[in-house]
């Protein structure tokens, strides 16, 4: 996993290739995959001018190979390797990204897609990945240098003006009618919330963030999938075998609907036969749901309850201190180079813009010990809320049952909602509790946990 600077055709003959940083030479990322139970050997050789680490987004890992600076691992230097190996327990659809200058890493294209295929799959004629991302482009499809700009960490984070699938500007996808697609969703954009409507279509919602539902559920008529940055999703769509073409939509923005993608029948579309050796054969009957994958269940009758409030943030309350000392340290780490933000957001009243030293711990877990987590979103802004190491249940929201009540890694929150989470925390080490918007967790929304 070679990361260094390159060139990559965003835009397509639109504008000269843009200057991005990228894994292997290519944006995205080469796609990792690999059987559940399988071990993932990883060598991260970084030639980028700065240093950098590897975090594996969703999946459970051991704690020294999150790769989180500063509590799980040191910076990977210039010029330098580190090793990554994990075994991966948990079938599904994840991602991995930098966690060192993040907001500047991720957003000039170092990022991929990590699969880990279940035992038995559903049937299918062809397995599609899109990654979605934005970026922020001036006229000669260049990267705009202005990271960590203040109304992007105080607003919505940076939000681009250019949208992607898979590193290219996309208008078209290619189906072959009849055939039956498993589509998985990566949100990697910065801060950009997607809202996908498929137009004409009805697809089974089978997984969100990895982790199979109880049951798939459609997604038909008005009804959207709504993924925040780092949320993925598993679909399964069944192309008429008349028609087209199907627009797929973003319906994310409040009265206004624009065309992500067109879903266009092509009889050439090569006949992808079996994928992992199960064609669907023209099936069209409801998809039996995926196995679980190994997590355990929360024991609600004594749980550790911890409530934490997410402040701050322009229009908002609870911005954190700010005090003298805090100052002088980002003042000197800005004159040795390093891309900060100031203060903008808290977690409890407190801003977190390092990892590691000289931040506590929100909680302390024994292993094996149920974490009842009581968020509430006092700000004006959405926050998706990502949790490292472990998984959690939704259990509330606003106080009402949260259907299903889904495995998730990152939960999304609107302004003002309160959501109610558990899980077991049985994987030991210290993690990272943060908001998915790069910008705003560089701004200070996060925290640190501990599970000994």
């Amino acid at each position: 996993m070679r990361a260094a600077p390159g060139q990559a055709p965003l835009v397509g003959s639109l504008a000269p290739p843009t200057e991005v940083w990228q894994y292997d030479g290519q944006v995205p990322g080469p796609l990792l995959r690999l059987p559940q139970g399988g071990t993932l050997a990883a060598v991260l050789d970084n030639a980028l001018p700065e240093p950098t680490t590897i975090h594996w987004h969703g999946i459970r890992v051991p704690n020294a190979m999150d790769g989180v600076p500063g509590l799980t691992q040191a910076p990977v230097a210039p010029g330098a390797r580190f090793d990554y190996r994990f075994a991966a327990a948990d079938a599904g659809t994840y991602w991995y990204h930098p966690h060192l200058s993040t907001p500047e890493q991720v957003d000039r294209g170092l990022h991929g897609v990590l699969i880990v295929d279940e035992p038995d799959p559903p049937a299918v004629d062809r397995d599609i990945v899109w990654l979605l991302d934005d970026w922020r482009l001036d006229q000669q499809a260049r990267i705009v240098d202005d990271f960590l700009a203040f109304r992007d960490v105080s607003h919505a984070g940076r939000i681009g003006n250019t949208v992607t699938i898979n590193g290219r500007l996309a208008d078209r996808e290619a189906v072959r009618p009849g055939e039956r697609i498993r589509l998985r969703l990566v949100n990697a954009a910065n801060a950009r919330i997607f809202g996908l409507r498929f137009e004409g279509l009805a697809p089974w919602l089978l997984t969100l963030d990895g982790q199979p539902l109880p049951a798939p559920r459609r997604l038909a008529g008005e009804h959207s999938l709504m993924l925040g940055p780092g949320m993925r999703a598993d679909l399964l769509i069944d192309i008429p075998r008349e028609g087209g073409p199907w627009r797929v939509l973003d319906v994310s923005q409040i009265r206004r609907a624009w065309r992500l993608v067109d879903l266009v029948a092509d009889r050439g579309v090569p006949d992808a036969g079996a994928v992992a050796g199960r064609a669907a054969g023209g099936r069209r009957d409801a998809p039996r749901p995926i196995a679980p994958n190994p997590h355990a269940e929360p024991d609600l009758r004594d749980p550790l309850r911890v409530s934490i409030d997410f402040g701050g943030g322009m229009m908002g309350r609870g911005w954190p201190a700010d005090t003298p000392e805090a100052r002088a340290a980002r003042r000197e780490r800005r004159l040795q180079g390093h891309r900060e933000a100031d203060p903008v957001w808290s977690v409890n009243g407190h801003a977190h813009l390092e990892h590691g030293a000289g931040h506590g711990f929100e909680f302390v877990a024994d292993r094996g010990r149920t974490v009842l987590l009581e968020f509430h979103n006092d700000t004006a802004w959405w926050h998706p809320i990502h949790l490292h190491g472990h998984s959690w249940r939704e259990l509330e929201r606003d106080g009402r049952p949260v259907p299903d009540r889904p495995w998730r890694d990152t939960s999304l929150m609107a302004p003002g909602e309160r959501l109610q989470v558990a899980f077991v925390a049985d994987n030991p080490g210290d993690w990272l509790l943060h908001c998915h918007v790069l910008e705003h967790h560089a701004g200070g929304m996060g925290t640190q946990f501990r599970v000994r």
